[in-house]
């Protein structure tokens, strides 16, 4: 529920996240040229239309951080039965939130070259049948999360989705530049959700993995925002790359940048990893570090900052950490 991370995540396509979100997504929004603007208004099938509606790409890097979690929350291999129940679950209820957001963001979606071929703003599926397919992935997620795993775990995946939808894309989105910071709490849930379907409880453990992907959320989503600066403005979405200069932009995305990294060592001894994760968390982190200052060098000069170089590298940043953190728990 990220990014676009968050509208991400995201487009967590954005993957990743996202897609989250995707928007986490996000990455619906590299559709470019003439070839691939033809094939995006190519009429789509009932399916597609309503898988499109889910964002799934968005879906796919929040599942690269539940799978690890689960991993962490077992100190080994986690139960088969509940590595399905929550992926399932999980799954569910991000596309519940994704397909609200799409549903609530079609006037913004129709006004953005990036998102106008996604299926609301295009009118190939109808408000009323968004909104019960949306409502009945909700109550199934919540369901089988809170039946076949635990309350706990239901009771998170509904807050998830309220996050989301009621946080984020109601409340925040159009009013705030600090949309994408507080609005990707709900792209962090997963975390909290994998570590309650295992253990039926929530510790300091989960808690710094919710608090590396808050701190990684605006360093990967606002160089998206860069690139698509004229697109939001003209949607009035008062992105922080909208409102502010691009070096107050450069200035916090580095702040965030270093922040994270910090997060994810701590994550060495409240967790007690090994070698494999503190040597990842470094050197992954160093290079996230990397890009981001050099966005704020390249702003500084004058130049194109390139943005979309940190955006891509921060959806392998958060692969590549939280696999660690799974390879790590086996070991």
């Amino acid at each position: 529920m990220r990014s676009e991370s968050l509208d991400t995540g995201s487009n967590s396509g954005s993957n990743s996240g996202s897609n989250a979100g995707s928007n986490a997504g996000s990455n619906a929004g590299f559709n470019s040229g003439a070839s691939k603007s033809r094939e995006s208004a190519a009429p789509r099938g009932l399916f597609a239309r309503y898988l499109a509606l889910t964002k799934p790409r968005i879906i796919e890097l929040l599942l690269v951080t539940t799978v690890p979690t689960l991993f962490l929350a077992s100190k080994g291999w986690p139960s088969l039965s509940i590595t399905v129940i929550t992926l399932v679950g999980g799954t569910f209820a991000a596309a519940s939130a994704n397909s609200y957001n799409s549903i609530i963001d079609r006037d913004i979606d129709a006004l953005m070259e990036r998102t106008m071929h996604r299926p609301m703003p295009r009118g190939e599926i109808s408000v009323r049948s968004a909104v019960i397919f949306a409502s009945a992935l909700a109550l199934i997620s919540v369901l089988l999360l809170w039946m076949l795993a635990n309350p706990l775990t239901g009771i998170l995946a509904l807050v998830a989705i309220l996050l989301y939808v009621l946080g984020y894309t109601m409340v925040l989105k159009r009013r705030t530049a600090e949309n994408i910071v507080w609005g990707g709490a709900a792209g962090c849930m997963p975390v909290l959700i994998g570590w309650a379907a295992v253990t039926n409880s929530l510790s300091w453990a989960p808690v710094v993995l919710f608090l590396i992907i808050f701190f990684w959320t605006p360093p990967h989503y606002w160089p998206l925002a860069i690139k698509y600066k004229e697109e939001y403005a003209a949607a009035s979405v008062p992105m922080l790359p909208v409102i502010a200069t691009m070096e107050n932009v450069a200035r916090r995305i580095v702040i965030y940048a270093w922040v994270m990294v910090a997060v994810s060592l701590a994550l060495i001894p409240v967790a007690g990893m090994h070698w494999l994760y503190s040597a990842a968390s470094v050197i992954l982190g160093g290079m996230f570090l990397y890009e981001s200052h050099a966005i704020a060098h390249r702003v500084k000069r004058g130049v194109d900052p390139k943005p979309m170089r940190l955006f891509h590298g921060s959806i392998s940043y958060l692969s590549l950490l939280f696999l660690a953190v799974a390879i790590d728990a086996l070991l």
